[in-house]
């Protein structure tokens, strides 16, 4: 074989070696790559999928504990309850486990009226918000009417918050006349 011949078949075997590490179209069929994760939420500065405690105190109108009454935790977004529960002997409760969001804390009566809201608690993956509940003080409505100044203005206050917009006196109104 001469030089020639020799050079040409190494050119044809170099070539050859390239093209079999050349990639070859596959016949057969490949399944599609796994979808991507969905994307996970992230909130600065809290574990993600942890939950929240709402934790807090349910005080009367003159700041007593209230021992043994209903507390319910409400979700203000979507108004739906996601647990109730009873205050323990010094009025404390505490709702574990809570989906981070924004929640209102209700005290009730036995006929399940709500007596006392708290203010609106906004809460992050592991946090603990703390809140106080308390009844409102109660004025029985006319009380101490017994025509003085501050018995009008008691008067014209309890009629707005009635709805009614005027008053006319049908009769005098202080005694002098």
């Amino acid at each position: 074989m001469s030089r020639s011949q020799s050079a040409v078949i190494v050119s044809l075997i170099v070539a050859a070696t390239s093209l079999a590490g050349a990639r070859q179209p596959s016949t057969a069929v490949r399944a599609d790559p796994p979808p991507p994760p969905a994307p996970v939420a992230k909130i600065a500065g809290a574990r993600v999928a942890a939950f929240s405690t709402i934790m807090g105190n349910a005080l009367d109108s003159t700041d007593g504990q209230l021992a043994n009454v209903v507390v319910r935790l409400r979700d203000a977004r979507f108004g739906r309850i996601v647990d109730t529960q009873y205050t323990d002997k010094s009025g404390i409760f505490t709702f574990k486990g809570v989906d981070p969001g924004s929640y209102i804390v209700e005290i009730l009566a036995n006929d399940d009226t709500i007596l006392a809201a708290s203010q609106l608690l906004n809460v992050n993956a592991g946090e603990t918000a703390s809140t106080v509940v308390k009844l409102p003080f109660k004025v029985p409505p006319f009380a101490g009417m017994a025509a003085s100044t501050p018995s009008a203005y008691a008067l014209v206050l309890e009629a707005v918050a009635t709805g009614i917009t005027a008053l006319v006196p049908t009769a005098p109104i202080s005694p002098n006349q």
